[in-house]
């Protein structure tokens, strides 16, 4: 049997595919798990400093399997959501990789990554309402904060297709790619961030995503108690020294 979920790393990048191509990577809970797993994987080895999740066969993922939801199958995990990620990114960044189609459960995917790189013939949408249905693995709690108010509405109550070029319009997305080209040009950010400080990415990435919620009052005390160990680690000072020195630094990670 084909494995559902393919892991390959390389440079201190885990790229992980949903590998259903005949149904253009509907997620199963085959998927889920195998998603979960290599999250894990990611966050657990030092060696890793980020992820890029994509999909075969020129589709990104259609949502959910239709006929493993009609045997009773849901392609959720308890406490991580949708496809093992949407309720619980990792702590590491993850970029997706957009070729094709990313809808309902597939958009929800991509809007839990920390950056998109797309084709820019892909295309975007939570069709959720067209069935009486509702996105709720986060596509409505995710769009009003990645997109404007209106646009997001527009999108959870039409459930029309949200082109690329619209959404990196819009900030959804970071890069646009040619076709056939998205999971390179991901691996080209991803390298980007890799080769930077482990400790300054993770606690940078820390920062942006938790201070959206943090009262004004106690942003920067907040901000210090994730920071504090960067300055005083021997990566920093690695980074100084390599700065002068005109090399490039040799990341620790302590």
């Amino acid at each position: 049997m084909t494995e559902e979920v393919l892991v390959d790393s390389s440079d201190g990048i885990l790229t992980i595919t949903i590998n259903r191509p005949q149904a253009r990577n509907a997620a199963t809970l085959a998927v889920a798990r195998g998603i979960a797993a290599a999250l894990d994987e990611l966050d657990r080895r030092d060696d890793l400093r980020i992820g890029i999740l994509t999909g075969a066969g020129g589709t990104f993922c259609a949502g959910m399997d239709l006929k493993g939801f009609l045997r009773g199958e849901r392609p959720s995990i308890e406490g991580r959501g949708f496809g093992g990620l949407t309720a619980k990114p990792p702590v590491k960044p993850l970029i997706a990789a957009v070729e094709g189609y990313a809808l309902a459960g597939g958009f929800e995917l991509v809007l839990a990554c920390d950056m998109v790189v797309a084709a820019d013939n892909a295309q975007f949408g939570v069709p959720e309402v067209k069935r009486g249905l509702a996105a709720t693995a986060g596509g409505l709690v995710r769009l009003p904060r990645q997109l404007p108010y209106r646009i997001a509405l527009e999108l959870a109550l039409t459930g029309d297709m949200f082109p690329a070029a619209r959404a990196y319009h819009y900030g959804l997305v970071n890069r646009l790619a040619a076709p056939g080209e998205a999971l390179a040009e991901a691996r080209r950010l991803a390298q980007t961030i890799a080769a930077n400080g482990p400790l300054s990415v993770a606690a940078s990435k820390r920062v942006v995503v938790e201070s959206q919620d943090w009262p004004a009052a106690e942003v920067w005390e907040r901000q210090a108690a994730l920071t504090e160990h960067v300055f005083s680690s021997a990566d920093a000072r690695e980074g100084s020294a390599a700065f002068a020195e005109k090399r490039k630094p040799v990341w620790q990670g302590k």
